[in-house]
């Protein structure tokens, strides 16, 4: 994408001081039109983007209170992901504090999870109480689920299978090997509990989504949660960290211009951590710490290494040498090569 357009944009809107802060976010997103057609990935049709956006925009009333730059922001790194706002349900422009926030759907999770070209397939179903379910962990993990049918085959109504007791979510891997996750009622709703949004809702005695459509919130629980699990693009790695920092995400252009949202993540154990002052609407920038990236970049480079090696015995040196360097499924990705690479040369001395 062009980082001159962005900035252009950015320029223009210090040098206007409030006047845009006044206009809103309507004026804003028609006067940089052009601009964002030269800013957003080619394959993005920019008047289909705006359309879409000024519907997300005037189906919430309450983003006309948030700064327009923080939903124009929004809205460009939705973009960026490759997901549209609004009605297809891939992302949801949220208001929080005055500020707009980003917020994935599941949807938009498994879109990227597909996209990232290592997950053919990914999904998750609520299980219900008249289901048949069973689980089972260990060396041999299986999961089995039978949704209550009704007459002729087909799954019965919801109310005919009673209410909802867990969920769980199903990834495919492009070697054909598959992975869960699933997760009860009660871990699904502690996580909804610590969740900032519905702590905020609960306060102020407003509806959440939890409340309006806790199976939706609950399948992307466990979307998110098998997420953790799956090789990642650099899209979905950062989807899920401003899911994870909804309601302190702290967008604007210059995040936007730079690519540089990431929450700041534990080196030792890769979970995202609190922000200095947290709690406090007066909170710290984000910093940057692109861990998922450079993840990303190591996997490249040794396969990159593993293409290039001429005989079994470099392929082995490059493998061994990876072991040290890289996590559990991390080597997983890099097996799968390894093996391509081997075949290939085996094949070539025949």
């Amino acid at each position: 994408m062009s980082l001159q357009a962005l900035k252009n944009i950015r320029n223009t809107n210090n040098n206007a001081g409030k006047s845009e802060q006044q206009q809103g976010f309507p004026a804003m997103l028609e006067q940089f039109k052009g601009e964002i057609t030269r800013a957003l990935p080619k394959h993005i049709n920019p008047d289909r983007m705006v359309r879409i956006a000024l519907t997300a925009f005037r189906m919430t009333p309450k983003l006309a209170d948030c700064d327009p730059r923080s939903v124009f922001a929004a809205v460009i790194q939705s973009s960026q992901l490759g997901l549209e706002v609004g009605l297809m349900g891939e992302a949801h422009l949220v208001p929080f504090g005055g500020q707009c926030q980003l917020i994935p759907g599941y949807t938009g999770l498994m879109k990227l999870a597909r996209q990232s070209g290592l997950v053919i397939d990914i999904y998750a179903e609520a299980v219900r109480i008249n289901d048949k379910f069973a689980l089972k962990l260990g060396m041999e993990r299986n999961l089995e689920h039978e949704p209550l049918t009704a007459p002729g085959g087909f799954p019965a109504s919801d109310e005919e299978r009673g209410d909802v007791v867990g969920f769980y979510a199903v990834g495919v891997l492009k070697d054909g090997s598959r992975t869960f996750v699933a997760m009860g009622r009660k871990e699904v709703e502690r996580i909804r509990d610590g969740s900032r949004g519905y702590q905020a809702a609960k306060k102020y005695k407003k509806e959440s989504t939890w409340d309006t459509d806790f199976v939706a919130m609950g399948l992307k629980t466990a979307i998110r949660r098998i997420c953790k699990f799956l090789p990642k693009s650099p899209e979905l790695a950062t989807a899920l960290a401003m899911d994870e920092q909804a309601g302190r995400q702290n967008l604007n252009l210059d995040d936007v211009i730079n690519g540089s949202y990431t929450p700041v993540v534990d080196e030792d154990t890769g979970e995202i951590k609190e922000l200095e002052g947290e709690g406090d609407s007066k909170s710290t920038k984000i910093q940057t710490a692109p861990k998922a990236v450079t993840k990303l970049e190591k996997l490249e480079k040794v396969a990159a290494a593993l293409r290039t090696a001429s005989s079994i015995e470099a392929l082995d040196e490059v493998y061994v040498r990876a072991e040290g360097e890289l996590e559990d499924a991390e080597l997983e990705v890099v097996l799968r090569e390894y093996r391509k690479c081997k075949d290939a040369i085996s094949d070539s001395l025949i």
